[in-house]
């Protein structure tokens, strides 16, 4: 069975960030056809809070009901692509024909960052199985200390003001591959104010497999009740290498992309956000930004460069505004500035501009959902 339209169809396969902000974008210039197995989409800057904290379970969870108006969602996984027949292969068989495809499966973040299932009441559980965790524990260990791990640790001291929390990086500063050195100061700052724990230059290791010891480099036994791994991400293109697209693939898993976007040596498959191999820090406004630029170049590549269309190369911004939340009242932010590389700004300002709705409100605009 196949799913035949009479307008020009863009497949995109991935319902994050990148997905719908590309989907909304070309919803009235094609027959778009989004596809994720996912109920809902999911809002992973609000994951964290609502790992910790209960009023926030369900916030991450914005429905693709008002997302197109023309095109469809398609709760389906993708496993195969037929680039000669130009079609998708689905997991229940069936097969979906595209002029332009877009590849925007993201990547698979750790625990409580995921989205656990495929219905929100599976992923809103897990939320719950870890607020209990987090509620009932004397003792809580963080490893890793990015903007996961950072924003993790205040988030559970809140949550548990009496529990004994430590935040372990293998780096000589908190935020040391994301941020400036005044953001992992302030950083810093706050948690250890806020009586966490903060371990630098400190490597743990799970020798022995599920239930072993945790050490640090010397040896020395790390302890607690409840322990998170906030180490990075891995781009979801395990279903491409299985299904023989595995040269489509960089070493570390990301889809090998051109200046316009397109898979190399594809010239009507396309890849964006967290999934491809963009020189730029993966952060959801890069997500945004590419899905945008993507929508240009496919508009381009329908038309055949007529009416004056001509593909655009993208250009990574080697700055992007990024805030990283300490509870709803605190933060640290990096902001691009005229003149200067940076600003770093703090608590007031970093509550204001994300911590306290974390973007809810943006991204339930984003999805076509209107409040009230």
């Amino acid at each position: 069975m196949s799913i035949v339209t009479t307008r020009r169809r863009v497949v995109i396969i991935g319902g994050g960030y990148a997905g719908v902000r590309l989907a909304r974008e070309l919803d009235a210039d094609a027959d778009v056809t989004l596809i994720d197995l996912k109920e809902a989409f999911f809002h992973r800057v609000a994951s964290l809070r609502a790992g910790a904290d209960e009023e926030w379970t369900y916030a991450p969870f914005i429905p693709y009901d008002s997302l197109l108006a023309r095109g469809r969602v398609v709760r389906n996984k993708a496993v195969g692509i037929a680039t000669a027949e130009r079609e998708v292969v689905l997991a229940t068989g069936h097969r979906v024909p595209y002029d332009a495809l877009v590849i925007a499966t993201g990547a698979d973040y750790q625990e409580p960052a995921r989205f656990t299932g495929s219905t929100v009441e599976e992923a809103a559980e897990s939320f719950r199985s870890h607020q209990r965790r987090v509620t009932g524990a004397r003792s809580i260990l963080v490893i890793g200390g990015g903007p996961s791990g950072v924003e993790l640790a205040a988030e559970l001291r809140r949550v548990n003001p009496a529990a004994a929390v430590t935040l372990a990086h293998r780096g000589p500063r908190l935020l040391n591959h994301h941020g400036t050195g005044r953001m992992g100061r302030q950083a810093r700052a706050w948690l250890e104010r806020h009586d966490v724990r903060v371990l630098l230059d400190t490597s743990v290791t799970s020798a022995g497999g599920v239930g072993a010891r945790l050490r640090d480099q010397a040896g020395n036994p790390l302890t607690a009740d409840v322990v998170y791994w906030t180490t990075g991400t891995t781009p979801n293109t395990l279903w491409l290498r299985l299904a023989g697209l595995g040269t489509w693939l960089d070493g570390s898993g990301h889809v090998k992309v051109d200046t316009h976007l397109r898979v190399l040596g594809q010239r009507d498959v396309f890849a964006v956000g967290d999934v491809n191999d963009v020189s730029e820090a993966k952060l959801s406004p890069s997500a945004v930004a590419q899905g945008e630029a993507a929508a240009h170049n496919i508009r381009a590549y329908l038309d055949h460069g007529k009416h004056g269309g001509r593909p655009r190369p993208y250009k990574p911004a080697p700055v992007r505004i990024f805030s990283v939340p300490l509870g709803p009242e605190g933060g640290t932010t990096l902001l691009p500035a005229l003149g200067r590389d940076v600003l770093v700004l703090g608590n007031r300002a970093t509550a204001a501009l994300k911590s306290r709705n974390l973007a809810v409100p943006a991204i339930r605009k984003l999805l076509g959902v209107t409040d009230g």
